[in-house]
């Protein structure tokens, strides 16, 4: 295997932020998806693999990653390569692959309802998603990554009942569902890759 730092392209001693930073860009950058009718696309699949086999050793050996959910701890490295592919799924919206990959995972720890619970969000599940979500932080009830999760789920859920009750007065409101639920998505999908989060609702 190629130096991990050369592969993602980072100088040694790169903090955490810096390695997830250009693990999301360089994985974005070289998905599979993005090259499904091209010449390269064979290229594109292994030079995939291995940028998330030089993030996951970086993440491993510098102790960055969480292989213990349910005790609470803020971090929220990978377990494993698997939920590395689950979050690849999510950033390009392939909810269903991630949601198939998920269902076929016997260990549902935290990271697992967390997961899932955005793939429902994803695919306009909300209700559900917010219980996953849940399930996810009362699993891992010091996780922030988790915990702002399920606030802004429960914010938008408030923000939808308010919005709701006037639009009934008159306004169609499918409008602010349809609304409510795009933005929704959009905070849940920026929040996995590590993005600032957007005001929803």
């Amino acid at each position: 295997m190629r130096d991990p730092y050369e592969v993602l392209e980072i100088e040694r001693g790169a903090s955490k932020e810096e390695i997830k930073k250009a693990y999301r860009e360089l994985a974005k950058k070289y998905h599979p998806d993005r090259y499904a009718d091209n010449p390269l696309n064979d290229l594109a699949e292994e030079k995939f693999r291995e940028i998330q086999e030089a993030y996951e050793s970086l993440m491993n050996n510098n102790n960055y990653s969480n292989s213990n959910y349910s005790s609470g701890s803020q971090s929220s490295g990978y377990t494993s390569s698997e939920y590395m592919n689950i979050r690849s799924y999510i950033q390009v919206r392939r909810f269903q692959d991630a949601m198939n990959m998920l269902n076929n995972m016997s260990d549902k720890n935290a990271e697992w309802y967390y997961l899932m619970s955005i793939c429902l969000v994803g695919t306009g599940y909300t209700n559900q998603g917010f219980e996953y979500a849940k399930t996810a932080v009362n699993m891992a009830p010091n996780n922030i990554e988790y915990r702002n999760h399920m606030t802004r789920l429960q914010n938008v859920q408030n923000g939808y009942n308010t919005r709701a009750y006037q639009y009934n007065r008159g306004a169609n409101n499918s409008d602010a569902l349809g609304c409510c639920s795009q933005l929704v998505c959009a905070d849940c999908l920026c929040e996995c890759l590590g993005g600032d989060l957007i005001s929803c609702c």
